[in-house]
C-alpha cells in the first residue's frame, strides 16, 4: 500500500513539526520525508535516547531511519547543511548526504542574500518584521526578479555557471544594499554584512566553501520524486514555519516569503499523478507560541516566563520568544486557509498541565474584519491580497481575547475538537517519540 501523510503547522511556527514527523516515521516505518517549503531557517527539534537534533534542512525522520528528499520548493543553504550533517554524524548517522536527494530545481540561498536580509532588518530599527536572518526572502526576491539567472542546485555540476551566477548575485545584492545605506546603524554587525557583499574575493571563497557540499550532495532530476511516490509504504511531507506566516494568508508584513499551507505538497502529488492514500494532519501546540515580531493576541509575560522553550530563546534576528494561550480564533482561521484535514496533532500538553491555571481563547473583543472571519471556513482566494492581510493585522493588533478557564488537558482537547470539527489524532506529552500517542478512539 502507498500512503502519503501531509503535515502542516497551524500556528506561527514552532508547533512541534519535527517531533510529529519523527513520531509518524516510527509509527508507519516511513521510507522518505519530503521537505516542501522553507529553507535553512527551520528549527525542528527531535529528541531520542541517543541525543537530540534540531533539524533544519534534513528531514526530521532521519534519526528514525527515513531518507530525505528536498523538493523543488525547498531553498537550500549548502554551508548550513554541511554543519547540520556533522551533528547528525555525531548522533550516529554515518552518511546523512547519502540518505538525501535534492531536486535540481531547488533554489540556493547564498551569503549575499543572507547579508541583504540582515541589512534590511537592521535598517528597520525598532520596526523589525521578525525575520530569521537566513536570506530566505531575498532568495525569493532574486528569483522573482531574475528567474533562471539565480542559483539552482543543478548549477553545482557546472563550475563556470556556478561562478557566473554567484558573481551576478553579488552584484544584484550590492545594488539592493546601496538603497539601505543611509538607514543602517553604525555597528559592527551592519559592517560585517556590508563587507560580505563587497568583498572582491567573496565568490572564490564561497566556491571553496561549497566544495564539500558539491562532492557529497545527490542532486537529482525533477521527476525523481515521482519514483519515490511510486514506492510501496509511507512517505511523509514535512513543512516549515506555520500557516499564520504564509506569504499570502499570513498577517502582513509579519510573514515569510514561502507558501506554508499544503499547496506545495498537493502540487507535488498532482504532478506525480499520485493515486495512493493521502492523510492530512494539522499540528498545533496546546498553547500559542511566536518567535519574533507580529500580533499575538493571547500573549502574556507571565505565561512566557512559565513556559520557556528548550531551543527557542532570544535570537539576534527574531529576538524574543513569546507565548500566549491557545487561540481558537487563529486556529479556525488557519483551518479555513489550509483546507481539508483529516485530523489534528496537539503537542506540548505536558507543558500546560502543571500551570497554576489553564485558559483558552474562544473569541475576541474587537471590530472590523476580524469579526467577519471568527469561526468561519473557506476564505476566498481573492481575499489573499496584501492590503486585505494588512487590515487583518491592524485589527488583530487591537483585538482583546475572551479567555475561558478550563479544568484539564482533556477538556482542552475536547474543546479543540468541538470548535474545529476535527478529531485530535495524536497527543504530544513530551519531546521524545515515546511521549506521543494516538488519541483514544482516534
Amino acid at each position: 500500500m502507498r500512503q502519503a501523510i501531509l503535515t502542516t503547522d497551524l500556528g506561527f511556527g514552532d508547533a512541534g513539526k519535527g517531533a510529529i514527523t519523527d513520531y509518524l516515521t516510527r509509527q508507519h516505518n516511513a521510507h522518505t520525508v519530503v521537505r516542501f517549503n522553507g529553507g535553512a531557517q527551520a528549527g525542528h527539534r527531535v529528541v531520542t535516547d541517543s541525543g537530540e537534533h534540531v533539524f533544519s534542512q534534513f528531514g526530521s525522520g532521519t534519526l528514525a531511519g527515513a531518507r530525505t528528499h528536498l523538493s523543488r520548493f525547498m531553498l537550500v543553504e549548502p554551508l548550513a547543511m554541511l554543519a547540520e550533517a556533522e551533528h547528525l554524524q555525531e548522533l550516529g548517522i554515518r552518511d546523512p548526504f547519502g540518505m538525501t536527494t535534492i531536486d535540481e530545481r531547488a533554489l540556493v540561498t547564498t551569503p549575499f542574500q543572507r547579508a541583504v536580509n540582515r541589512l534590511k532588518e537592521l535598517a528597520r530599527g525598532d520596526g523589525r518584521h521578525g525575520s530569521c536572518g537566513m536570506g530566505i526572502g531575498e532568495t525569493m526576491v532574486d528569483w522573482l526578479a531574475h528567474g533562471g539567472d539565480v542559483l539552482y542546485c543543478g548549477d553545482f555540476s557546472t563550475p563556470t555557471q556556478l561562478k557566473a551566477k554567484l558573481r551576478h548575485l553579488q552584484a544584484v545584492n550590492q545594488v539592493k544594499a546601496a538603497t539601505l545605506r543611509d538607514q543602517l546603524p553604525d555597528t559592527p554587525q551592519a559592517q560585517q554584512e556590508w563587507d560580505c557583499l563587497h568583498d572582491p574575493n567573496a565568490v572564490d571563497r564561497i566556491i571553496v566553501a561549497y566544495a564539500p557540499f558539491i562532492e557529497l550532495a545527490h542532486v537529482v532530476p525533477s521527476d525523481y520524486l515521482h519514483l519515490l511516490l511510486g514506492r510501496d509504504g509511507t512517505i511523509i511531507f514535512e513543512p516549515a514555519q506555520g500557516v499564520l506566516l504564509d506569504e499570502w494568508y499570513g498577517f502582513h508584513p509579519y510573514t515569510t516569503w514561502s507558501t506554508t499551507t499544503l499547496a506545495n505538497a498537493e502540487t507535488l502529488l498532482h504532478e506525480a499523478d499520485y493515486k495512493g492514500k493521502v492523510v492530512r494532519i494539522g499540528i498545533t501546540r496546546a498553547y500559542t507560541p511566536r518567535h519574533g515580531a507580529g500580533p499575538l493576541p493571547t500573549e502574556g509575560a507571565q505565561l512566557t516566563a512559565l513556559l520557556p522553550d528548550a531551543r527557542n530563546g532570544f535570537d539576534a534576528w527574531q529576538e524574543g520568544f513569546r507565548v500566549g494561550w491557545l487561540d481558537l480564533v487563529l486556529l479556525r482561521y488557519a483551518l479555513s486557509v489550509v483546507g481539508k484535514l483529516d485530523g489534528l496533532a496537539v503537542t506540548c500538553l505536558d507543558r500546560v498541565v502543571g500551570l497554576p491555571e489553564l485558559k483558552i481563547c474562544t473569541s475576541y473583543r474587537g471590530s472590523g474584519e476580524i469579526e467577519k472571519w471568527q469561526g468561519t471556513v473557506g476564505i476566498s482566494a481573492e481575499n489573499a491580497i496584501l492590503a486585505h492581510q494588512s487590515q487583518l493585522t491592524a485589527d488583530l493588533l487591537q483585538s482583546q481575547p475572551n479567555l475561558q478557564t478550563i479544568d484539564s488537558a482533556e477538556t482542552l482537547l475536547t474543546t479543540i475538537e468541538r470548535e474545529t470539527g476535527l478529531d485530535v489524532l495524536i497527543e504530544g506529552w513530551g519531546a521524545a517519540a515515546d511521549a506521543k500517542r494516538k488519541r483514544e478512539g482516534a
